[in-house]
């Protein structure tokens, strides 16, 4: 074997297992449509309301439903069939795809005006309430399709995916937002749906839910002290959420860069997008590749650092060449440093714990986008867009110096097989 063949089995050897191509297939074909539906519809809420205001108000109402409900979706991603939560989560956002085109079309057949913003909005929250069962049941799902030594490849390669659809996705839905409408973009998202819910039915899943008296809440309550209990567990939470509020809503603000600083339109847009998943997709490859697990903890601090000064680097410049270069580097560092602390999350934990702790673990980090989006949504009109984005980033810059100053590199040691808990 040459060493490019050996280099290529080691990146991509999460597809050696059936089950998991299966997601991985589906998976990549739903979330291209989902971004297709999120460039259409970041476009069509600022062009209707050319406020920045509205696009954090639909990221923030995405959201909540996960802040609300997610940790009661990591308890039932322990009690119940995560196949049959995820496909009925599945199924509620398909519907609100479809809705949302017919609404769509029906507005530009009688002119309803811009009230029709706050059906975009309603659904966004439809959405992310589907999103707060699914997300804890398919974060769950996923370890059990590989063995636990290739569980940090198969996250990379599930990011990959991720990233592929965030170029495919923009591009197919800059095209067909300029040519179709938003209509057709709305539309080809509902479609994407059936490509994920397809490979539901044909993977084998092998956890079993072990019947339990204990209270939800209860067991709500075990997961968060086991997380209290895991060495290096809370640090996780805790930057995964200073990470999306601080590093991740860059891109929801780039409608405003794209018209505002670049004096452009849905090709600008499209454009940093590109790059931005361009970039993303080389560094998911990157710890796809990786195989040292000693310093891993160190390292993402490394990269969450650098990202901060990137998005401040990307904010304050002016020149659009450059600019798509710092967004390739920031897309690549957000995608590492998360790909790498979700996978350090993994280990951690057991799979009788796995729901509850991802819950708790996603409501951090998803947390973080609404709350970032706000907070950056009332900031912009007073300070700029320039000055409120790198702000943000030299704030996340300046929190992980703390963490690398103040404390030792973590073993954050693999939770033992044999490790049970009450669900």
């Amino acid at each position: 074997m040459s060493k490019t063949t050996a280099v290529f089995a080691r990146t991509f050897r999460a597809f050696r297992y059936r089950d998991f191509r299966l997601m991985w297939i589906g998976a990549c074909a739903s979330t291209i449509g989902t971004f297709v539906q999120q460039f259409a519809q970041s476009w069509l809420v600022y062009d209707m309301t050319k406020d920045p205001f509205y696009l954090g108000l639909d990221l923030f109402l995405g959201q909540l439903p996960i802040i609300m409900f997610s940790l009661f979706g990591g308890v039932f991603a322990d009690r119940m069939d995560r196949r049959k939560m995820l496909l009925m989560s599945q199924y509620i956002q398909m519907f609100c795809a479809f809705l949302l085109a017919a609404l769509v079309h029906l507005r530009n057949i009688h002119a309803m005006g811009e009230i029709h913003v706050w059906y975009i909005l309603a659904l966004s929250f439809v959405v992310g309430l589907g999103q707060s069962f699914g997300g804890p049941a398919y974060s769950s799902l996923l370890p059990t399709l590989v063995p636990q030594e290739d569980l940090t490849n198969a996250i990379a390669m599930n990011s990959i995916q991720f990233n592929l659809a965030r170029i495919i996705g923009p591009t197919i839905g800059g095209i067909a937002y300029t040519a179709l409408g938003a209509t057709w973009c709305f539309t080809l998202n509902g479609i994407s749906y059936l490509a994920v819910i397809a490979s539901l039915f044909m993977i084998q899943t092998k956890f079993a839910p072990v019947k339990t008296t204990v209270s939800v809440l209860s067991s709500m309550k075990e997961g968060i002290q086991f997380i209290r209990q895991r060495d290096g567990m809370v640090a996780l939470v805790f930057l995964a959420f200073c990470t999306t509020t601080f590093g991740f809503s860059l891109n929801g603000f780039l409608p405003v860069f794209a018209r505002n600083v670049f004096h452009g339109g849905p090709e600008t847009y499209t454009l940093l997008l590109v790059c931005s998943g361009a970039g993303s997709l080389v560094g998911a490859l990157l710890v796809a590749s990786w195989e040292k697990a000693k310093g891993q903890a160190r390292l993402t601090l490394f990269i969450l650092m650098l990202l901060g000064i990137l998005i401040a680097g990307f904010s304050l410049s002016k020149w659009l060449p450059l600019s798509c270069v710092l967004m390739f580097l920031s897309g690549a560092a957000i995608m590492a440093s998360a790909s790498f602390m979700l996978s350090l999350a993994q280990l951690i934990t057991t799979d009788a714990m796995r729901g509850r702790v991802m819950s708790v673990y996603n409501l951090a980090f998803r947390a973080g986008i609404p709350l970032g989006a706000l907070i950056l949504g009332k900031l912009i009109p007073m300070f700029g867009v320039s000055k409120a984005l790198a702000g943000s980033g030299l704030l996340l810059t300046a929190i992980t110096l703390y963490f690398l100053l103040s404390r030792k590199d973590s073993t954050f040691k693999p939770a033992q097989k044999n490790v049970t808990a009450s669900a």
